[in-house]
């Protein structure tokens, strides 16, 4: 089997690899200032996607055991 690579593809893998290595996070406050945690309203978000995802499965269990009936 015969292995054909465009240009294209060949950048994307390329940029797929390097562009990682440009990349830095932000550097942190030179003053005594602490960095603020990302939890301002993540956390209800999280549990209401958890409740969402838990509300689906419980619908989708109800709907195959109506169906075996």
């Amino acid at each position: 089997m015969k292995l054909k690579i465009s240009t294209i593809q060949l950048i994307v893998l390329a940029a797929f690899f390097l562009v990682p290595c440009l990349l830095h996070a932000q550097p942190g406050f030179g003053d005594d200032t602490d960095d603020v945690p990302i939890d301002g309203g993540l956390s209800l978000l999280v549990a209401a996607g958890v409740g969402y995802g838990a509300n689906k499965i419980k619908q989708r269990r109800k709907k195959q055991t109506e169906g075996i009936q």
